[in-house]
């Protein structure tokens, strides 16, 4: 459950984080913009992040307990478990936020925008 939590504040946080894309706007409508990256956005909404941090965040655990139990026993395994979790899922939520500002970017750029970030 814990970690459940801080996967959801994780990926909320990386999410706010994101809102920065670099356009240049010269000779362009900025209503039409502000329309055009609307409904870019939108194509992200078919990203699963949970998905992605769920799957890393189990690959991370696995990797986790192995290298603590290596390392630390029994102890150690479920300690690394949840070290491994935790940064599995964070690596797989950062991911998703990055496939949603290429899917954003891209979708700009075929509207005719200059990215220039």
């Amino acid at each position: 459950m814990k970690l459940l939590l801080i996967l959801t504040l994780l990926s909320t946080i990386t999410g706010c984080a994101r809102e920065r894309y670099i356009v240049d706007t010269k000779g362009k409508n900025m209503e039409s913009y502000q329309q055009d990256l609307a409904e870019c956005k939108s194509y992200t909404e078919q990203i699963d992040t949970s998905a992605d941090a769920a799957s890393d965040a189990a690959s991370g655990a696995v990797v986790g307990a192995l290298i603590g139990a290596i390392v630390g026993g029994e102890r150690g395994a479920v300690r690394g478990a949840g070290v491994g979790a935790v940064s599995g899922g964070t690596r797989g939520a950062v991911k998703a936020e990055r496939e949603k500002d290429k899917v954003v970017k891209n979708c700009l750029r075929n509207r005719g925008y200059t990215i220039l970030n």
